[in-house]
């Protein structure tokens, strides 16, 4: 930890949202109000790095913006390690990627981080050791001395990468970052955010690519009409209830039919890689309200002979439990 973190931001979380509330009105004659966010409150721990998902118009950018200061919100409190987010101080620490981001087109990529670096505080002999080494982590060491106005959209979005890591943050609000992105070009980013994480930098993401938040993030939370409708860990939220993935010799006949209702069920369909059960073991779909109730059946079908390779909790992927959520909440 570096030594000029005061003690009581130690301790604090890296984000902290208490009862957020955010109004906008419009309109001249007839006055209208929009709530983008209704009493929003979630924590995220130094040190993780936490997706923030939501369909278009959730309020994602509301809360981010509030974050960061540049919106003032209508009620409750927002805090980055302690401190009250519209306090300037509270920024220090902060590194930003905003979704469509645009630098001079006549610079350099070497030209604008310095130029950044030095508008951000940064001193010329960090500036110097800095760049290089952040041009290569994101695979743009060949095209340092490139001016911006040549790069693709991935370029442009590794440059804006390497300019929100410049002054070294301890929390780094990343939107949209894979965006336009190759896919070798993601592979490196999310190989960057988990070594940022390991690093003890704190990462809030707000991506639509549910498949690379599925990737990095420990934990998420999902925004939907301004509300918060879910929060946790990926693996908990993601986990069909009571359901669970067996690989095991054939199940004989007799006593596949002894299982009352669908406690146990063969799946005939194939792995969702391709891969097809083999003839040595097959896959079932076991359905057990309680521990001991899946531990009676793994002990009838060991007692039957049936031979376990494994057994898993069936899960959902990131996306389909995303538009169940999503669907669920709008029929609300």
């Amino acid at each position: 930890m570096p030594d000029d973190v005061p003690a009581a931001a130690a301790d604090a979380p890296a984000v902290a949202v208490s009862n957020l509330r955010k109004t906008y009105r419009s309109g001249l004659l007839e006055k209208r109000t929009v709530e983008a966010l209704k009493g929003v409150s979630l924590e995220v721990a130094p040190g993780e790095i936490f997706g923030l998902l939501g369909p278009n118009g959730a309020g994602k950018t509301t809360l981010v913006k509030s974050l960061l200061g540049i919106v003032h919100p209508s009620g409750g409190e927002a805090r980055l390690f302690g401190t009250a987010a519209a306090d300037p101080d509270a920024r220090e620490p902060v590194g930003y990627l905003p979704e469509n981001h645009r630098f001079p087109g006549f610079f350099t990529a070497r030209r604008m981080l310095d130029t950044y670096g030095a508008l951000g505080g940064v001193p010329p002999a960090a500036r110097k050791e800095r760049i290089p080494e952040l041009l290569d982590k994101v695979n743009l060491a060949d095209a340092a001395d490139a001016k911006i106005e040549t790069f693709s959209k991935g370029m442009l979005q590794r440059t804006g990468l390497a300019q929100a890591l410049l002054s070294r943050p301890r929390l780094l609000f990343l939107d949209e970052p894979t965006d336009g992105v190759d896919p070798v070009g993601r592979r490196r980013i999310r190989d960057l955010l988990v070594e940022l994480r390991d690093e003890g930098t704190t990462v809030f993401l707000n991506s639509h690519l549910l498949s690379e938040v599925e990737q990095v993030c420990s934990r998420m939370a999902i925004l939907n009409g301004g509300e918060l409708v879910r929060t946790g860990s990926i693996d908990d939220l993601t986990q069909e209830e009571h359901t669970y993935d067996l690989r095991a010799t054939p199940v004989p006949p007799d006593l596949l039919d002894a299982f009352p209702g669908e406690a146990l069920s063969p799946v005939e369909a194939t792995r969702s890689n391709g891969e097809a059960s083999s003839g040595e073991t097959k896959r079932y779909r076991v359905r057990a309200d309680s521990r001991a109730h899946l531990n009676d059946v793994i002990d009838r079908l060991r007692s039957g002979g049936v031979e376990l390779e494994s057994i898993t909790p069936k899960r959902q992927t990131l996306e389909d439990y995303f538009i169940d959520v999503v669907s669920e909440t709008v029929e609300d």
